[in-house]
């Protein structure tokens, strides 16, 4: 294992091809998931976002005093580690684009307390780029990116109630400035009853990644148990999103927060959190999307629902959360509180 900065490291990405970057209905029945591969690096125990661009796997960890790309190989182990002198607050996610830029999506708040999040643009030509965003409604937690074949980013938030809100850059990005967010969009998800995530059911309605397929023609996004995947026409990922997705029901596990697209576009990759920690490839059905339940205008479930699932650790709380409202709930279902230094500004 070679650790390198992003100049020697950011070569490996060259040659991807077009990354046409590239949700509920009942559950499609698909052939089995298979595990491709086993985190053990202690390195990766917090893995937030990955992709596969065909004989590596590209992932990103939660934290971290320093920007820090994963590659890892067909065995899931650390091949190389690109790196950039940023300083970030909370990275969540990663997209590639059709020039073979990694884009690291520093979105993460489970606080809502960051004036700005951020982009980080890791370029073939081993230069580093940093571009800072604002909401134009205040501090979102966001975990997914969604990278359009044209280049525009899309941030999806997560939403403890499921209405996830869909961002892009309401002006061309300024490298080392900041502009400003429009929301374009929602995305209502409902309770599907699928198990697994760290926080009852709630987590089945909690947006934690997104993809867009190698070749364009569909976009994903995942909560702690289910995958959703659209049909994408160009680069309408707003229009995409408000049509009908094929929900797939994903192995339980204890914190997914990634998804990508195989290579190939015809699978899933899934991971999260927790070493070891398997990459599971779930394929994709061919079927008609189902019809219940989906994300859509469906009515939001109400705190109390979420909270009154038989968990141990959410009944303790329930009567807080309550008074507190939904700002303390999205800190306490975001995964883990932040460690944040306090000099340098967020999204820096």
């Amino acid at each position: 294992m070679r650790r390198r900065v992003a100049g020697a490291g950011a070569a490996l990405l060259l040659g991807l091809g077009p990354a046409a970057f590239p949700a509920p209905a009942a559950a499609e029945e698909p052939a089995a998931p298979s595990t491709r591969c086993t985190v053990t690096d202690p390195r990766l125990a917090e893995l937030s976002g990955l992709v596969d661009v065909g004989d590596r796997l590209l992932a990103v960890v939660d934290g971290g005093e320093q920007v820090a790309l994963y590659v890892l190989d067909g065995t899931c182990a650390v091949a190389d580690v690109v790196t950039a002198p940023l300083d970030p607050y909370d990275p969540e996610d990663l997209g590639v684009g059709a020039d073979g830029t990694v884009w690291l999506a520093d979105t993460g708040d489970n606080n809502a307390t960051r004036d700005t999040v951020a982009l980080v643009a890791l370029r073939p030509d081993g230069s580093t780029a940093l571009y800072r965003l604002t909401y134009p409604d205040g501090a979102h937690d966001a975990e997914a990116l969604l990278l359009a074949p044209d280049g525009t980013p899309y941030v999806v938030t997560k939403e403890v109630l499921g209405a996830s809100h869909l961002y892009r850059p309401a002006a061309p990005l300024v490298e080392g400035g900041t502009v400003a967010l429009a929301d374009v969009g929602t995305v209502t998800f409902t309770l599907t009853g699928t198990p697994g995530g760290p926080v009852g059911r709630a987590g089945q309605l909690l947006v934690t990644g997104g993809a867009v397929a190698r070749d364009g023609s569909r976009i994903a996004l995942r909560t702690y148990t289910d995958a959703y995947v659209w049909t994408l026409a160009g680069s309408d990922v707003p229009g995409a999103l408000a049509g009908e997705p094929v929900r797939i029901a994903l192995p339980e596990a204890p914190q997914g927060e990634a998804v990508s697209f195989t290579a190939d576009g015809q699978a899933l990759l899934v991971a999260g959190e927790g070493v070891p920690g398997d990459v599971t490839q779930v394929p994709i059905p061919a079927a008609t999307p189902a019809t219940t339940p989906a994300p859509g205008p469906a009515a939001e479930p109400s705190l109390s629902s979420l909270l009154d699932d038989g968990s141990t650790g959410l009944s303790v709380v329930t009567a807080a959360l309550v008074a507190a409202g939904v700002a303390t709930l999205l800190v306490l279902v975001g995964g883990r509180l932040r460690r944040r230094r306090t000099p340098g500004p967020p999204g820096a």
